[in-house]
C-alpha cells in the first residue's frame, strides 16, 4: 500500500483566494449592505460585557439557533449555524457523500462552489443555465451526488420559479443526491423554501447574515433542513464557529421588531429598479434582477433568455473596472461568464452611491468614446 503524504494531489490547481482588489472611496463589488450594519446588532455589540470576549461561545451557537427558530417558525433542532454561509457549504458538501463524486450546479453561479467542490474531493460538474432553465432534472444527467442551487442566482440576479425547484426535488426524491439551496439573497424579491427544508431529507438551506443584516465583517451563516440533515452538517461543522460577539448580535438582528430590515430591502428593491432604468436609458441592458445588485452584460451576449447587452464600450470589463476604480469606485468583474459574456456586477445601495457610480461610468464611457 502506497501512503499518499502531504500535500494532496487534487490541491495542486487550487489557489488561495485572493480579490486583488485595492481599496476604493466607493465599492460596490461585494454585495454587502452598504447602508451599515443592523443597528440592533451594532449596540449589543457595544454593550457586550468583558467575559464575551474572554469566554468560549456556545459550542452550536445556540442563542443564535433560538433567535431563528422564533423568526422562522421552526424548530432548534431544524437549525445549524457557521461561520458566515460558506462555511455551511463546506461543512454540507463534507458531509454529503465521500470522494470520489460529483457535484452539479447550473453555470454560472457563486465563483466559490467549484472550489469548495474540490477542496472537498468532489468532481464539480456545470450545467448551463440555458439547458437548466428549460428542465431542471438536466442537473441531475451526470447522476451527481451532490447539487448547488443559488436563488436569486449570485451573479446574475435571477430566481427560477417556485414550480421549478419543486420539479426538481420530485426527481431527487427521499433517495437521490443532497440539494443544496443558498438563499443568500432571498429577502431581496424571491420567495424561499424554509418550510419545504424541514419536511424533505434532501434539502439544505442556506442564508447570510452579510446581506440584508450588513454584518459581513461577523461572519454568520444559518443552515435550515431537516433534523436527520442538520445533526450530519453538525458533526462536519464542528463546535464554536461562531463567537460570542456573533451569535448575540445576529440573534439580536432576527429578533428586531423595529422593521429596520424590511425597510433597507424595500429601499434596496426600489434602487435596483432604478439604476436599471439608468442604465437602460445609457444604452446597457442590465440583467432584470431579484437580488441586492445587476449584472450589466458587455458584449453582445449568446442569448439563451439573457438579455443582450449593446456595447457602448470597446474595453474590455477589466479595463472599465480598472477606470472606474481609477475615479474611486469599484465593481465587480466577470470576464467571459458563460452564456453571457464580459459583465460588471454592481451592488446596490442608497442612491447617492448610485449616482456616483453612475458619473464614474458616464466618465469612463465618454473617455473611450473620445471628443466628438
Amino acid at each position: 500500500m502506497t501512503l499518499q503524504r502531504f500535500p494532496r494531489p487534487d490541491y495542486s490547481p487550487l489557489e488561495p483566494y485572493d480579490p486583488g482588489r485595492s481599496p476604493v472611496e466607493v465599492n460596490l463589488s461585494d454585495n454587502t449592505n452598504l447602508w451599515g450594519p443592523h443597528p440592533g446588532a451594532a449596540e449589543v455589540i457595544r454593550s457586550c460585557p468583558p467575559d464575551t470576549f474572554a469566554r468560549y461561545p456556545t459550542a452550536y451557537a445556540t442563542p443564535l439557533k433560538e433567535a431563528a427558530a422564533r423568526k422562522f417558525g421552526v424548530a432548534i433542532e431544524n437549525i445549524t449555524t457557521g461561520c458566515g454561509s460558506d462555511d455551511l457549504l463546506d461543512s454540507a458538501f463534507r458531509a454529503s457523500t465521500l470522494p470520489p463524486a460529483r457535484m452539479a450546479f447550473p453555470n454560472p453561479t457563486f465563483s466559490l462552489v467549484a472550489t469548495l467542490a474540490r477542496m472537498n474531493g468532489l468532481e464539480p460538474q456545470p450545467v448551463p443555465w440555458s439547458e437548466a432553465e428549460k428542465d431542471p432534472r438536466a442537473i441531475l444527467t451526470s447522476d451527481p451526488h451532490l447539487v448547488y442551487l443559488c436563488r436569486p442566482n449570485n451573479p446574475t440576479g435571477q430566481s427560477v420559479a417556485r414550480e421549478w425547484l419543486l420539479d426538481l426535488l420530485e426527481a431527487v426524491g427521499d433517495e437521490g443526491p443532497l440539494v443544496i439551496l443558498d438563499e443568500a439573497y432571498a429577502d431581496f424579491g424571491a420567495d424561499h423554501f424554509l418550510a419545504e427544508a424541514t419536511e424533505t431529507r434532501r434539502l439544505l438551506v442556506t442564508r447570510t447574515f452579510s446581506k440584508l443584516y450588513g454584518l459581513a465583517g461577523l461572519r454568520v451563516g444559518l443552515g435550515i433542513g431537516s433534523r436527520s440533515l442538520i445533526r450530519e452538517v453538525e458533526k462536519s461543522r464542528g463546535p464554536y464557529k461562531v463567537t460570542r460577539v456573533a451569535e448575540v448580535a445576529a440573534a439580536a438582528a432576527l429578533d428586531d421588531t423595529s422593521g429596520w430590515a424590511e425597510e433597507i430591502a424595500r429601499e434596496t428593491r426600489e434602487n435596483r429598479e432604478r439604476l436599471l432604468e439608468e442604465l437602460e436609458r445609457r444604452g446597457l441592458r442590465p440583467i432584470p434582477s431579484q437580488a441586492n445588485f445587476l449584472l450589466i452584460p458587455l458584449g453582445s451576449g449568446r442569448g439563451d433568455g439573457v438579455p443582450k447587452a449593446l456595447p457602448r464600450s470597446g474595453l474590455a470589463v477589466r479595463q472599465i473596472d480598472a477606470a472606474l476604480r481609477a475615479k474611486g469606485v469599484a465593481a465587480r468583474p466577470f470576464p467571459k461568464l458563460p452564456g453571457i459574456g464580459d459583465a460588471l456586477r454592481v451592488s446596490v445601495g442608497p442612491w447617492p452611491l448610485m449616482e456616483i457610480f453612475l458619473d464614474a461610468l458616464d466618465a469612463v464611457l465618454q473617455e473611450e468614446r473620445g471628443p466628438r
